[in-house]
């Protein structure tokens, strides 16, 4: 009977723990190579198979308007810096990203509070992009782009309450959507511009985790 005990009471807390599901809300900094640095906001969801091992999914939003130097700098190749200001109108972008992805995460104690995580995922990156008609820049159109990602992190977790805890990472996501368009200049030539997305970069994020 005792033997029997002593098993119930080591392996429930262990099943019970990989029967938890968690809620994570995140924010902070993306610094993609494409645009300027901005706010990032995401959820990610998942499971626990025991207390050093979760996976799940998450999905990001990350947000900017801003002017495509290197389309700039190809229009005025091709149609002349006369019309810089022109080609600037041409070139100005309102992004919208967003990663969607499957996650995995490992959690090493540190202290009776503290955990290392370390996080990796792969998953899919969804761009809706509104740009500038290249004949009437006061026409502003839609396109989508699409493109595998990954990304690796690595933080810390501070536990808050038994079922609850706040946390920091550090993250390197990578993706480059594209999709190319068709453009006719003023000298009736019609030429084919590949718009590429680098979303490779930095970002840094706080949260909250929660177990249910």
């Amino acid at each position: 009977m005792k033997k029997i005990f002593l098993l119930v009471f080591f392996l429930f807390p262990a099943t019970t723990f990989s029967q938890w599901g968690t809620s994570a809300i995140k924010f902070g900094h993306f610094n993609p190579a494409a645009s300027e640095g901005g706010f990032i906001i995401g959820y990610e969801g998942g499971k626990y198979i025991d207390y050093g091992f979760n996976f799940g999914w998450s999905i990001d939003w990350f947000h900017k308007s801003y002017v495509d130097k290197k389309l700039v700098a190809e229009f005025n190749e091709l149609y002349g810096i006369a019309g810089g200001s022109v080609n600037e109108l041409r070139a100005k972008t309102n992004l919208h990203d967003l990663p969607v992805m499957l996650t995995a995460t490992a959690r090493f104690p540190v202290s009776h509070f503290v955990n290392l995580l370390i996080n990796g995922g792969i998953g899919a990156e969804i761009l809706i992009i509104h740009y500038r008609s290249f004949q009437n820049t006061d026409k502003s159109e839609l396109q989508g782009a699409f493109d595998f990602n990954w990304r690796l992190s690595l933080g810390l977790s501070f536990d808050l309450g038994r079922r609850s805890e706040l946390f920091g990472e550090l993250t390197y996501h990578s993706s480059m959507p594209s999709w190319e368009y068709e453009v006719e200049g003023e000298d009736g030539i019609k030429r084919t511009f590949e718009r590429e997305f680098d979303m490779s970069g930095m970002m840094a994020r706080i949260g909250f985790r929660f177990y249910y």
